[in-house]
């Protein structure tokens, strides 16, 4: 019995390092983009990653209207209203209309967007590599309780705090 607690305590002990050492990877991922974003010329547009990530989802889906970007992210309209706002004020998306349908508004991305959206393509691609390459040293075995516990993780996560995160959000409208 000793044991148990033990062994959960040093569990949720690592869990809450992870968690620390996540905000310090997503400072470290901005950082790092921005340093590549200036190497390759490209004027970078705000600190804040979720930027990039709507770039991202624009030239995956392009001509994608806000609901559409909404659904895909799963942030809220607010969000992602400010979001696509700052983008086109900075030419990273333009915004244009579908000759079938004059009332909704699409977006795509502009030269200076698809290049941000080119390299973070790029960064991803390295770090799933180097992701698979880690968990290459598993089993079939523990990588199914390794996807069971990310999937029980997640979900907690999300009623915990992904609803009252858009929540908050949609106050803001």
């Amino acid at each position: 019995m000793e044991f148990q607690h033990d062994f959960k305590g040093h569990l949720y002990e690592q869990y809450i390092k992870m968690l620390h050492l996540n905000e310090l990877y997503m400072e470290h991922e901005i950082d790092m983009f921005r340093q590549q974003a200036r190497e390759h010329q490209i004027d970078m547009l705000s600190n804040n990653i979720t930027s990039v990530h709507v770039i991202d989802c624009i030239g995956d889906y392009e001509p994608i209207n806000h609901t559409g970007i909404v659904k895909k992210m799963d942030l809220s309209k607010a969000s992602i209203t400010n979001i696509c706002s700052k983008l086109l004020e900075t030419d990273f998306i333009r915004k244009s209309q579908l000759n079938n349908n004059r009332k909704e508004i699409y977006f795509s991305l502009t030269d200076k967007g698809r290049r941000v959206y080119h390299l973070h393509k790029k960064l991803h691609q390295e770090k799933e590599e180097g992701f698979y390459q880690f968990i290459e040293s598993y089993s079939e075995a523990e990588l199914q309780t390794i996807g069971k516990f990310m999937s029980d993780l997640l979900a907690r996560a999300e009623k915990l705090y992904g609803r009252e995160v858009r929540e908050n959000d949609d106050l803001k409208d």
